[in-house]
């Protein structure tokens, strides 16, 4: 039983995996999400009329628009298309997961790694963003100098447990997937594979929420200490 789609190679060169079901399957999806843009979005109109598709698109902009402002309370324009697009992957991988033949690039420890890493460079390009470079630079020596190294550590290992936490729920779903097909072929895996799909779905939800809080941490200090002064 292969835990990971990292682990079904499909071109080898000189000994060197090439191409494996990851990277065959995230490619899927971006050419996916990637047309579906564009036909969704090329007869896109401020009429009256407009298609269903584009209310389907303006629904899940304003859900997402929505979700930001009320856990930052910022303007949610600034992190809409970071966050809407981890969110967005994240989502159409784990449903497509579905479709017989597909594996969800989620279930390998590399995407998620490659996911958190995306949140944890975008942390500090939000930040000095917001703030500049000084200021948000300093944050990192608060509350007192001899607190640098852990905040350091505080960055490294919450982007590590993001990556894990996203790697394990979607892992163990495959692996309880896979062991009810084998004891009981017929009507539990049909059952699981829903709550796999509910499952996939507060997964993308959690994940961008948490890089939402993350990057809008940055900010927030700055923000609160603006207030005290303005005080």
């Amino acid at each position: 039983m292969k835990l990971s789609p990292d682990q079904i190679v499909y071109f080898k060169w000189h000994g060197f995996e090439i191409l494996n079901a990851t990277i065959v399957f995230t490619w899927v999806i971006m050419i996916v999400l990637v047309v579906a843009s564009w036909l969704i979005t090329k007869k896109i109109t401020s009429g009256s009329k407009i298609s269903r598709w584009q209310n389907v698109l303006e629904t899940t902009v304003s859900m997402i628009n929505s979700q930001i402002y009320e856990v930052s309370r910022q303007e949610p324009e600034l992190y809409l298309p970071f966050i809407g697009t981890l969110f967005i992957f994240i989502f159409a991988a784990n449903i497509l997961s579905a479709i017989p033949g597909f594996y969800a690039p989620t279930a390998s420890l590399s995407t998620t790694v490659a996911l958190a890493l995306c949140v944890f460079f975008a942390v500090p390009v939000f930040g000095i963003a917001r703030r500049g470079p000084k200021s948000y630079l300093k944050s990192y020596l608060q509350p007192t100098v001899l607190m640098l190294p852990f905040n350091i550590i505080g960055e490294i290992s919450r982007t590590l447990a993001l990556s894990v936490r996203l790697y394990g729920n979607m892992m163990s779903g495959t692996v309880i997937i896979a062991i009810l097909l084998t004891l009981v072929p017929l009507f539990f895996p049909v059952v699981m594979q829903v709550l796999g799909l509910v499952t996939g779905m507060i997964q993308a939800y959690i994940f961008a929420i948490l890089a939402l809080v993350y990057i809008t941490s940055a900010s927030q200090i700055h923000q609160d200490k603006n207030k005290q002064e303005g005080e």
